[in-house]
């Protein structure tokens, strides 16, 4: 593994180092935000909208900025990225007052489990890494990228069980407060890193009188495929984000109300379940170079898919928490992987708007997920978004897997 890292080209270990510094307080606050937001007296369709706007304004920001970091560079916006989320960190430092709280939450990503990724400013990040890399490896080390990403969201879930250690300290809801300053170190490192990472993006093909009208045609030619394949990459993603919003940013509120655990319990298991899916992201790396992307993800996903089926029904936490470690990691493990087939859709000076695509794709559907889910968990009905989302994550196999087989970046 040291000799695998030590051949990696110097700016991808600098972003890869950047990664792990941010998922640690991202890692802290999935576990601990939602809870704190309930001890300071926030009600479930409260949760669930500030998360929906969160999401909202993040789209936005991702179709904005992917295309535009494919002209103007990425570092300036990952810096400028770090400065807000070390600024947001500051504000939940200091106080709890429902208005300045939820701005810092907007601005921060509190508790939507980015993976250690820079949330809106992904796929900037993602196009920057794949700047240094052949495209044969790019399905291991975005593996590679996600489970570094998922190891530090493991750490940090660990120390989201925090609050129920500083009870005594700090009563009531302040005991939450200390971590938020994971998050601002966490940024304050990536400042540094960011910064010394050298950014060359791709240019674009010049058009000029002396190009033959072949190559021009050409041009347009490949533009036109590219264009349509960023639409069904749009709508099969689409599929995905609604499901990942409907259970996932409120998962750990749905322990707490099913099975009355506090952030005690609840923190661990999920520093479990990302410690595992960190394996797992690794596992799909080489499970990739065996089978391809889209097999792979195909495979992973469907077992998922069968565990999300059985996981409402269980009739204790510890049940429940093993199924959601499993499910996790094979759900999750397959991010990396993903990843570097949305990059390879393209060609490099168009990574930029292909990632920012899928993210989108992802994100305006996702936003509406967790108002849904917070207002169905408001009515007592617990189950039931997990059945629905089952029923888009199953829609979301079929279409990925009828889609994207022939573009498989492992097989050409």
């Amino acid at each position: 593994m040291r000799r695998r890292w030590t051949t990696l080209p110097r700016d991808t270990r600098l972003l890869l180092a950047a990664r792990a510094a941010r998922s640690v307080g991202q890692g802290a606050l999935i576990v601990a935000f939602a809870l704190y937001l309930d001890a300071l007296g926030w009600s479930a369709p409260a949760i669930g909208a500030l998360f929906t706007a969160g999401l909202l304004i993040d789209t936005a920001l991702i179709v904005a900025l992917g295309p535009a970091s494919d002209r103007l560079g990425r570092r300036v916006f990952l810096l400028a990225y770090e400065a807000a989320q070390a600024a947001a960190a500051v504000i939940a430092l200091c106080t709890a007052a429902p208005a300045a709280l939820a701005i810092a939450a907007v601005v921060g990503g509190f508790g939507r489990g980015a993976n250690g990724s820079s949330g809106p400013f992904a796929p900037i990040e993602l196009s920057w890494l794949s700047q240094a890399l052949p495209r044969r490896e790019r399905g291991r080390v975005y593996s590679l990228n996600m489970a570094i990403g998922f190891s530090g969201m493991g750490i940090g879930a660990l120390l989201g069980a925090g609050p129920a250690l500083l009870g005594e300290l700090l009563p009531g809801a302040l005991a939450y407060r200390p971590l938020f300053a994971l998050v601002l170190a966490g940024s304050l490192v990536c400042l540094v890193l960011i910064a010394l990472a050298r950014d060359a993006p791709a240019a674009a093909p010049q058009a000029t009188t002396a190009r033959p009208a072949a190559d021009a045609e050409a041009d347009r030619a490949t533009r036109r495929s590219e264009n349509a394949l960023m639409r069904w990459l749009f709508g099969v993603n689409a599929l995905n984000g609604i499901a990942i919003g409907l259970v996932g940013p409120l998962m750990t509120y749905w322990f707490a109300v099913r099975f009355g655990r506090g952030p005690a319990d609840i923190g661990p298991v999920m520093a479990l379940a990302y410690g595992v899916t960190a394996v797992s992201s690794l596992f799909a790396g080489r499970l990739v170079d065996r089978i391809g992307v889209v097999r792979a993800v195909v495979w992973m996903r469907s077992l998922g898919l069968a565990i999300l089926l059985v996981l409402p029904l269980v009739p204790s936490f510890w049940m429940a928490a093993a199924l959601h470690v499993v499910r996790s990691a094979l759900n999750r493990g397959t991010a990396g992987a993903r990843q570097a087939l949305t990059v390879s859709l393209v060609r490099p000076h168009r990574r930029g708007a292909a990632v920012s695509t899928g993210s989108v794709a992802i994100q305006l559907p996702r936003a509406i997920g967790p108002l849904f889910a917070g207002l169905l968990f408001g009515g007592g009905m617990l189950a039931a978004p997990f059945y629905i989302a089952a029923g888009f994550f199953g829609a979301y196999i079929y279409a990925y897997r009828r889609v994207f087989s022939a573009h498989d970046p492992t097989r050409r």
